[in-house]
């Protein structure tokens, strides 16, 4: 028999009992819809979360920081492990020679092969006020050259300029919170920046022990006036901040400038020392060189290059749940796809027996049968995927709807990638085969005397 008698052959057994052939054929597009929306919802994270790490260049950065911000060695024997921890924190605040991070470390990193930008990580605290309403935030300090390097997408106006000390770089969900919806509108709006920095003055001091007031830390309340030149969709240095200011503004401020618990314990000649220091290369491939070399000067680094491993892992374990989850929904549907091709055997007995007493051998009384269960595998593959993407599409229209209002920016949660898509379909034919294994075994050792006899 042609390739094409098959497929007739299958197509007209499928026609004859509709409504079965139907409910079959919808298991299994339920159960590739379930599997091909859980996939895509895996996919879809790890596309935004890869992208928004690529957008930024966190992959191009290292993060250093200094031999005693690295937390306590790790030891079977803890008084051994504290002593060398205190040792190392003694040793760095009274050696002259140990690693520090300053001006000059900014100055020899920036020497380095493959370096493109170092920053010092400066943030402190602030209330930001915009009109009537006000947020407290981180405020990130940044000049103006590492702000136009890096990669800031702006929904409106621009970087500032180093000739503007008075500007300010916001967040667009921070300008949401603010009471603003279209970024257009904050541009050249004034923005008060409220700071806390510690007063240990003797009036201060007396005022917190002996006043009848609700004030009872050693605080004072600084304004700054502000004007906005930009509104980005992210900042994308230092993913904790929601605005940015000039190195020559946040120097003439009174601010409690603690990025560090470290901060606490600084000597007063160390106050020029940074808590830590962002180190952008050019290219992933310069992440382990440079590494090493600031190892090799005693420094601490992290690089997000290192973990990526550990998140790649972390991904394929989440495809590992989503895929058991939706292969509850395929069993089922192989299930049914077995029921239906034993009912089918059962009904079609003298049939086959009349096929192979004219000549069909067992071999194309199974191809007959496997091409009437792959048939229904394609068909619930096709309209499974479509069905998958339906779903995935409503569900994304819906919660990017209810994030957009708490000022969240819209995101793909779903990603249907080519492989996704022909997998699907050939992963439903599959299954359909191997759900008519028996079926056509059986179909192929019915005896033709028997069938014939059969009424």
């Amino acid at each position: 028999m042609r390739i094409s008698d098959y497929i007739e052959q299958a197509g007209g057994n499928l026609r004859k009992k509709k409504l079965r052939t139907f409910l079959t054929t919808f298991g299994v597009v339920i159960g590739i819809g379930a599997l091909v929306c859980m996939f895509a919802f895996g996919q879809g994270i790890q596309k935004h979360v890869t992208d928004q790490f690529n957008k930024v260049d966190l992959f191009n950065n290292i993060v250093v920081s200094s031999p005693r911000q690295g937390g306590r060695p790790r030891s079977a024997d803890p008084d051994e492990a504290e002593g060398r921890y205190e040792a190392a924190v003694h040793a760095d605040a009274n050696d002259p020679n140990a690693p520090r991070l300053d001006a000059r470390f900014i100055a020899d990193a920036r020497a380095i092969d493959g370096v493109e930008a170092v920053f010092p990580e400066l943030r402190f605290p602030a209330q930001l006020r915009l009109g009537e309403k006000e947020q407290f935030t981180l405020v990130q300090v940044l000049s103006a050259a590492i702000c136009r390097s890096g990669p800031m997408p702006l929904r409106a106006g621009r970087c500032y300029d180093p000739n503007e000390p008075n500007g300010i770089m916001i967040g667009e969900s921070l300008l949401r919170r603010l009471g603003l919806k279209e970024p257009p509108e904050a541009l050249g709006k004034e923005m008060e920046v409220a700071t806390l920095s510690l007063d240990l003055s003797l009036t201060s001091l007396l005022r917190m022990v002996f006043a009848r007031t609700d004030q009872r830390l050693p605080f004072a309340r600084e304004s700054y006036r502000f004007r906005i030149v930009g509104v980005a969709e992210r900042l994308p240095f230092g993913g904790m901040s929601d605005a940015y200011i000039q190195p020559e503004a946040a120097g003439g401020m009174r601010k409690l400038a603690l990025t560090s618990i470290w901060d606490f314990f600084q000597p007063t000649e160390a106050a020029t020392n940074y808590s830590s220091v962002t180190v952008k290369v050019k290219s992933p491939q310069y992440v382990a060189p440079v590494k090493k070399e600031l190892e090799s000067r005693g420094f601490r680094t992290f690089a997000l290059m290192d973990q990526l491993d550990q998140m790649r892992i972390g991904f394929l374990i989440m495809d590992v749940f989503l895929l058991a989850v939706g292969m509850i929904g395929i069993t089922v549907a192989s299930l049914g796809i077995v029921n239906t091709m034993v009912m089918s055997i059962l009904e079609r007995y003298r049939e086959i027996g009349i096929m192979k007493a004219v000549g069909a051998t067992d071999g194309d009384v199974q191809r007959i049968f496997l091409f009437e269960s792959g048939t229904i595998g394609l068909l619930g593959g096709l309209f499974g995927l479509a069905l998958g993407w339906t779903v995935s599409l409503i569900i994304n229209q819906v919660v990017n709807t209810v994030m957009v209002r708490q000022g969240a920016p819209r995101m793909d949660y779903f990603s249907f990638p080519w492989w996704l898509c022909l997998g699907a379909i050939a992963f439903s034919i599959l299954v359909s085969l191997l759900a008519g294994i028996y079926p056509t075994r059986r179909a192929a050792r019915v005896d033709p005397v028997v069938a014939l006899r059969h009424d």
